[in-house]
């Protein structure tokens, strides 16, 4: 884009009111585009796709999203995953634990204080790998598009951005790029981030 990048890590839902605000140009951090945020913000075009996953303890008598019902449910806070359990919560009697960090779900299940994990393919994976005695249902929960979310008010960095990111799709920079942090996954699991949404 020919300009400094100056990045912020901040919590999760902290992103958009920032952007909102202008106290920053742009949110990146596997943001999921939705319509109740397509509302307030402006997005770029997706740079990924993601899938959320259920991460149970071995054994686990859970295995279609289904029986999430009644269950202790665990998620990072404001996250998609965050979301799609509330709706568990709200529909057939589960419980939702939330997190600011995906590791601390995942510590709170290996204590059998939650049921499962609801989180992005990619940390999933990871986590995972290291803890035997977890492991990802083979059903996903739902998939969605990542991009960049940008205030409405500022339409010229939107359009700056979408041109970077054609250029990087067709140069193979962006590819590159997903290899990078999830190895050979990339060609099923375009994941960029690791606990975002």
């Amino acid at each position: 884009l020919g300009m400094e990048l100056e990045v912020t890590d901040i919590a999760f839902d902290s992103i958009i009111p920032g952007v909102q605000t202008g106290k920053y140009d742009m949110g990146m951090a596997g943001m999921t585009v939705t319509d109740e945020r397509k509302a307030v913000m402006d997005f770029s075009d997706s740079y990924a796709t993601g899938i959320q996953s259920i991460i149970v303890p071995e054994g686990s008598d859970i295995a279609p999203p289904d029986d999430l019902a009644g269950k202790k449910i665990g998620v990072q806070l404001g996250t998609t995953g965050d979301q799609l359990a509330t709706e568990y919560e709200q529909n057939d009697g589960s419980t939702v634990e939330r997190f600011n960090k995906g590791a601390d779900a995942i510590q709170a299940l290996k204590q059998g204080k939650i049921d499962c994990v609801v989180i992005d393919y990619n940390p999933a994976k990871a986590f995972v790998e290291k803890n035997d005695d977890l492991q990802i249902l083979d059903e996903e929960l739902s998939s969605e598009e990542y991009a960049m979310c940008v205030n409405k008010d500022n339409s010229e960095l939107t359009a700056k951005i979408n041109e970077a990111l054609t250029q990087l799709k067709e140069d193979g920079t962006l590819d590159a790029i997903v290899s990078n942090y999830i190895g050979d996954e990339a060609g099923q699991h375009p994941y960029t981030s690791p606990e975002g949404v």
